[in-house]
């Protein structure tokens, strides 16, 4: 209570006795000052429960500051581990095929095999940097004596320098095809995937390196690769195979690296028109060997209108050197087209006709194929198909035979 109070007290204390004054005796300066004195003391006590009180009430809003604090670093740790979990992804993708081949006896198959189990493993750990990976295992089974093989298809980092203009570095999938980069069962048709993007550009194909892509609003993309190249064999069954060239950045030779550049265009709803070079000064990474410089060119076109749809592809390898030109592979190609229709959701029919040129004699071939896919679920596919191919040269000891097949196939993705 203000001192300045304390005069306006005393005049009420001292009204009833001014108001008595007629009737009483007025009181001594003892007693006034005995009642001045009683009065501080009263002003003291209500000074001190006045201060007790502002104390209580700033402890109080003290401790209720404190919990907040502690409610929301709580609430940020949630948060944080939340964040985390919703910034990392899982997915994958499968193959089991049934293959029954018919090529009068010479080399006859009835074959089962869970061709792929893949899984996919992403983290973002900012909104413009990410991690992405691909780990398969191939034919089941792996290791010494064994068909399978482990292995690891992607590996990199992705980092937005701005919104339509990215980097990235590891190990990736090569920007070529149409197969090579999306190569989900439940995203083609077909139990195997067509020849032309096997034994030619070779799918998959992955390698080490960085790279560069952009894209415009006008529906024109583009990216740039500096990477690992191939290592192709210029002796024995496979000399010169482009498929067997592939290292899979495993110890992978590095004395010469390949480089690669896109033009991708989808602009127009329903189109797709894309190009690819890849050029590498020395395809066998060993020189003197008779097999320098080799350059691929592919370009693909994809036509969407409603059920129907078309692709088309071409790819074509030349190379250099002495001893690929003495082999006559010095100029591997192949084309192919396919036209299917999905007249219902669920079920969708094709036609494949192809035609390659490749290293070896048996495979230089032209084959076409007729079959269907039945998805029950988007992310689940039936597959039935037949195969009929005709070689260019019959060579048994080379394996280079006509054949019929017959193929089943069952996939999924997540």
């Amino acid at each position: 209570m203000p001192f300045t109070l304390i005069p306006a007290i005393i005049l009420a204390c001292l009204l009833p006795l001014a108001a008595t004054a007629a009737d009483k005796a007025p009181p001594t300066i003892e007693e006034l000052w005995e009642i001045i004195q009683q009065q501080q003391a009263e002003i003291e006590a209500l000074k001190s429960q006045q201060q007790d009180t502002a104390k209580q009430a700033a402890d109080a809003d003290e401790k209720a500051e404190a919990a907040v604090v502690a409610v929301e670093e709580s609430g940020s740790t949630a948060s944080s581990q939340s964040s985390w979990a919703d910034r990392t992804t899982i997915g994958g993708y499968g193959e089991l095929h049934y293959n029954n081949i018919n090529n009068d006896g010479i080399d006859d198959k009835k074959e089962i095999d869970f061709h792929r189990f893949v899984l996919f493993f992403g983290h973002e750990f900012t909104d413009k940097l990410r991690f992405f990976s691909e780990f398969e295992l191939e034919h089941a089974l792996a290791g010494d004596g064994k068909k399978g093989e482990v292995e690891l298809e992607q590996a990199y980092i992705e980092y937005d320098i701005r919104d339509n203009l990215q980097t990235r570095g590891g190990v990736f999938l090569m920007p070529v095809g149409i197969l090579n980069e999306t190569h989900e069962p439940t995203t083609f048709y077909g139990v195997e995937r067509n020849d032309v993007e096997s034994i030619i550009v070779p799918s998959t194909w992955w390698e080490a390196g960085g790279g560069l892509n952009g894209y415009f609003d006008n529906g024109i993309s583009w990216d740039l690769a500096l990477t690992s190249g191939l290592a192709i064999p210029t002796t024995g069954d496979n000399a010169f195979r482009v498929r067997s060239g592939r290292q899979k950045v495993s110890e992978a030779i590095a004395n010469d690296f390949a480089y690669t550049g896109r033009l991708k265009y989808t602009g127009i709803q329903g189109l797709e028109l894309a190009g690819t070079l890849n050029y590498q000064s020395d395809a066998s990474q060993e020189s003197g060997d008779g097999l320098d410089s080799g350059l691929l060119y592919e370009t693909h076109a994809i036509y969407q209108n409603g059920p129907f749809q078309l692709r088309a592809l071409y790819a074509g390898w030349d190379f250099d050197g002495s001893a690929v030109k003495a082999a006559d592979a010095d100029r591997q190609h192949g084309w192919y087209i396919e036209p299917s229709i999905r007249p219902w959701q669920q079920l969708g029919f094709y036609a494949r006709y192809e035609d390659l040129d490749g290293a070896r004699t048996r495979d230089k071939f032209k084959q076409w194929e007729i079959g269907a896919n039945y998805w029950p679920h988007e992310d689940v596919v039936l597959k039935i198909d037949y195969r009929n191919r005709n070689v260019d040269t019959v060579d048994i000891a080379a394996k280079s035979v006509d054949f019929t097949a017959f193929d089943l196939g069952l996939g999924y993705q997540f």
